[in-house]
């Protein structure tokens, strides 16, 4: 055995060249940490392979996701999620546009659709918020974790400081061993004091074993236990160079790494052939990764391209605003299309990926935001027309009970032309509102009608006999008993017959006009004397109308406004006489006036004459 001080310098050489193959050769051909690698290896995970989600139920896509739900993996399970949200939503929308066709076929309108979830979407929107929340909070939750680690490796590296600074013992070796496991035990830090940290610590275990005197052959012992370990580190990176999931094996080289720079130092002869053999493994591994990368570069600056394009697409509709839900609602629908062909666009460079995501879910954000507005104003608007329907029940319920069936008619009526305009109320109400309306206006019809019953069966009546008398009045016409007094007695008589029915209305009529006109044409009447007597059969048959008085008076008004446009047009054309020069073009232009005056004369008698007849009537 070398003594105390030939072991330390045999010691302090020894170490030196472990702390350079540990340290020094780290920073230059080792793979970077797992803190500096992480990010990369997560868009590794992302771009693993999936189960085949399109081809499942909503069932099984809702079992899945409860299964995703347990896995503590946020990063792998990320993907996972939106691919099932995705062939869900497709579910979803198939549904809600089945629901609206329905809805719209049984007379509903689309701009009152209003899509209600079922339990069991309702369940997996909730699962996708809450995995959404977890995930946030775990990433949170570890970088609270990698200040407390931070923390708590600065507390080691006082410890590790005391422990070189003080007095050699015997259980110096035990105290650097226990610091070792606890060190390597703590997690990540920060990246940002992940090099200066490490570096602290290797200073501080280089100055230990250069300072410290230990017995050679325990450290001969421990390193060839470190060697052990080492060279199974070593055989794990290389059995990763065939393994067929490139995520999976970045991953495992990362822990790897982290168990080897842990391990502690190795007989000297042996640094240099184990670091080296550990460094080609882990080459090949990240030669595989560079590959793949490279390869996808051009696709992804392609997917860039395709998502600034999609950008631009959603820009405009930032600024959209309307009036009617069926706008707000197409809209939606061309932005969820983009939304898709968004999701649909594969990885892009991670350093244009945080910029591209502002823009294009600021401009998605944004348009439903304004959509929401809409809402809460239409619901606003509704309440008011709920109140509005209330109004109106309770005017139509006032009238069940009337038997001024007419009026009450009109004003029904007129309230269901309100309502008709009301526009729309809350959908929870709707049917309720319409309900209690309608009740109240078919009770009072129905009523109507029960009580018109009666006077239906006597229009019936009436509109035999007056079909009867068209009758007689076409053959009395043929016959030589025909007279002006005959024919004027059945008019009469055909106006004293009471009301038909609204729908022979018309007919009646054009038969009683048709037989009438028959036996006038059979009279044989000329002259002024035909003028008088049509003009006094058309009062007769006036008799008939529910708004004679109506038409007579507005008669006797035309009539009147003729004669006193006649009489000051012969006023006018007298004056105008008066003023003509004893000349022959004079005399001609005094014989047309005359001529005029004389015809207007003679139509004011003829008018005079009409207003006579109108008031026998």
């Amino acid at each position: 055995m070398s003594t105390d001080k030939e072991m330390s310098e045999e010691d302090k050489v020894t170490q030196a060249a472990e702390i350079e193959g540990v340290t020094g050769k780290s920073e230059t051909n080792e793979p970077q940490n797992l803190d500096e690698t992480t990010e990369e290896d997560h868009h590794d995970e992302n771009e693993e392979e999936t189960l085949d989600y399109s081809s499942m139920s909503k069932e099984e896509l809702l079992a899945s996701i409860k299964s995703i739900m347990s896995s503590p993996n946020f990063i792998k399970s990320d993907s996972k999620v939106n691919d099932l949200k995705l062939h869900y939503d497709e579910f979803f929308n198939k549904e809600k546009d089945a629901a609206l066709q329905e809805f719209i076929k049984t007379g509903g309108v689309e701009d009152d659709f209003e899509y209600r979830r079922s339990n069991e979407d309702s369940n997996f929107y909730a699962l996708v918020h809450d995995f959404k929340v977890r995930r946030a909070e775990f990433f949170k939750d570890q970088e609270k974790q990698k200040e407390k680690n931070l923390f708590a490796k600065n507390a080691i590296l006082d410890k590790l400081r005391d422990l070189v600074d003080g007095e050699e013992t015997t259980l110096s070796i035990n105290a650097i061993k226990q610091i070792q496991e606890e060190w390597k035990s703590i997690g990540q830090v920060p990246a940002a004091q992940n090099k200066s940290l490490w570096a602290s610590y290797n200073a501080l275990m280089d100055r230990f074993y250069d300072n410290r005197s230990i017995y050679f052959e325990l450290k001969e012992l421990d390193r060839k236990k470190n060697l052990e370990q080492k060279i199974e580190v070593c055989e794990k990176a290389e059995a990763l160079i065939k393994l067929d999931n490139l995520a999976d094996a970045i991953k495992s080289l990362n822990d790897l790494h982290e168990e080897f720079k842990h391990i502690g130092p190795v007989p000297r002869e042996d640094q240099e052939s184990l670091w080296n053999r550990f460094k080609t493994a882990s080459d090949t591994v990240y030669g595989r990764r560079k590959e793949y990368f490279e390869s996808q570069k051009e696709v992804y600056l392609q997917n860039l391209e395709l998502k600034k394009q999609l950008i631009t697409k959603l820009e405009p509709y930032k600024q959209f605003s309307a009036s009617k839900i069926k706008d707000w609602n197409s809209k939606t629908k061309e932005v969820l299309a983009i939304q898709k062909e968004w999701e649909a666009v594969g990885p892009i460079p991670k350093e244009e990926g945080r910029e591209v995501n502002k823009d294009f879910w600021g401009a998605f954000k944004q348009f439903f935001h304004n959509k929401n507005l809409f809402f809460k104003e239409l619901d606003e608007i509704r309440a008011k027309n709920k109140e509005k329907a209330e109004e109106l029940i309770i005017k139509a319920e006032k009238l069940i009970e009337s038997t001024n069936w007419q009026e009450t008619a009109n004003k029904m009526i007129s309230l269901q032309q309100e309502w008709k305009t009301l526009g729309p109320t809350p959908e929870k109400f709707r049917d309720q509102l319409y309900t209690k309306f309608k009740k109240a206006c078919d009770t009072f019809f129905d009523n109507r009608r029960a009580a018109n019953k009666a006077v239906n069966k006597e229009f019936e009546v009436n509109l035999t006999t007056k079909e009867a008398l068209c009758v007689k009045i076409k053959e009395e016409a043929k016959s030589a008993d025909k007279s002006e007094e005959n024919l004027e007695k059945m008019i009469h008589e055909f106006n004293a017959i009471g009301f038909v029915p609204r729908k022979n209305m018309k007919d009646i009529m054009a038969k009683f006009n048709d037989a009438v006109d028959f036996y006038v044409k059979e009279l044989g009447i000329e002259g002024g004397n035909k003028d008088e007597f049509l003009f006094r059969l058309n009062l007769n048959k006036l008799q008939s109308d529910p708004n004679a008085n109506r038409t007579l008076n507005k008669k006797e008004h035309g009539i009147r406004k003729q004669i006193s446009d006649l009489e000051n047009n012969i006023t006018l054309w007298k004056n105008n006489l008066e003023f003509f020069a004893e000349s022959k073009t004079a005399d001609k232009l005094k014989d047309q006036f005359d001529d005029k005056i004389r015809k207007a004369e003679a139509e004011i008698d003829k008018l005079k004459k009409k207003l006579s007849i109108i008031r026998e009537f």
